[in-house]
């Protein structure tokens, strides 16, 4: 599904059949593309109960009561206090770290998300030109989803939390395993688009976006199954039972022959530096000059991260709005081989009548 910036409830409409009731106008906002969905508050509520049944789980928000309301329901005040909860409900669903709930069908369809937008597609058949490019988008998100899960479990594992090490072991197995299944589908729809006229540039093209994602599919895994051991202490590598003889000992704490023992410092590796910052300080101020410049390096770290989220949403864009004019381009081809088509249709049947 094509990444959703932003969801709005921007008003409500009264309608009278079957019977009286409010419908919400649903806003739905994506980097390339916008649309509208009207639904009235029970059809809500049946989102709720789909989205809970089909991830086990209640959805990050709750719905608006419904008692207070149907006592009220010509009240303005009221009907505006639910369109915003149902807003903050949406929102709240799409913002989540866990994307179990946007990513449910029920969720998809209520959106109006047209077919093909989404990884739900059961059938190679059913894939355009363009739906085959996002389905494709789709897979390499999964693939980021995927890599980040396994970075996530190793880092755990080197804090020594092997539960969710494991926890996050396992949602990288199940996100791979759907890969390779949609994958699958992915490679079959190309096949059928190929013998529905695509040319023959475009299928190149695509194939090689296809081998790519095969060799992550490989790549990710070996790396999920490969078993990542915790960083253990460096006592536990040298725990001998037996005690260093005292030839070892003796050779351990002697100094080179020919110099004098050095005096401990509390510099390490190349002899201290003093500048005219640190001449003057002592053990306490240096701490505190270290800490200090240890938080200001935090906070050109922290602006650096916030630099290169925009500068990956600003790709995201790039990418979608390159895939759309790749589709103009495609449609164009395909008009301009009909086109040609119909000139040379043309040009024979001038011949056999001139």
């Amino acid at each position: 599904m094509i990444p959703i910036q932003t969801i709005y409830v921007r008003g409500h409409e009264e309608r009278s059949q079957p019977k009286p009731h409010t419908v919400y106008r649903i806003e739905i906002v994506t980097p390339v593309s916008s649309w509208q969905m009207w639904h009235r508050y029970s059809e809500f509520v049946e989102l709720h109960s789909e989205l809970t049944k089909v991830t086990g789980l209640e959805p990050p928000a709750s719905l608006p009561s419904k008692h207070i309301f149907s006592f009220r329901k010509n009240d303005i005040k009221v009907v505006e206090e639910r369109r915003d909860t149902l807003e903050t409900y949406l929102r709240a669903i799409i913002a989540s770290k866990d994307s179990q709930w946007r990513d449910a069908r029920p969720f998809i369809d209520f959106l109006g998300v047209p077919v093909g937008k989404h990884g739900a597609i059961g059938s190679s058949s059913q894939f355009t030109f363009s739906s085959w490019i996002d389905e494709q988008s789709d897979l390499q998100i999964l693939v980021r989803d995927i890599r980040a899960d396994i970075n996530k479990r190793n880092s755990l594992a080197d804090m020594g939390d092997s539960s969710a090490s494991h926890i996050s072991n396992v949602q990288a197995k199940k996100k791979l395993l759907t890969l390779l299944d949609k994958l699958g589908v992915l490679a079959k729809g190309l096949e059928t688009l190929g013998m529905q006229g695509m040319p023959q540039g475009e299928l190149q093209r695509r194939s090689d976006m296809v081998a790519r994602l095969q060799d992550d599919c490989e790549k990710l895994g070996k790396m999920v199954v490969a078993a990542r051991q915790a960083t253990r202490p460096l006592t536990s590598a040298v725990n001998h039972d037996t005690p260093a003889s005292q030839v070892d000992r003796a050779t351990l704490l002697s100094s080179p022959l020919g110099k004098s023992n050095r005096p401990i410092t509390r510099v390490f590796g190349a002899p201290p530096q003093e500048t005219e910052v640190t001449r003057p300080l002592d053990d306490t101020g240096l701490l505190q000059l270290q800490k200090k410049q240890m938080e200001q390096q935090d906070d050109q770290a922290s602006q650096l991260t916030a630099i290169l989220r925009r500068q990956r949403q600003l790709g995201i864009v790039i990418s979608d709005e390159i895939h759309q004019q790749n589709e103009l381009l495609d449609n164009l081809s395909v008009n301009a081989d009909k086109a040609t088509d119909k000139l040379n249709a043309a040009e024979k049947l001038r011949r056999r009548l001139g």
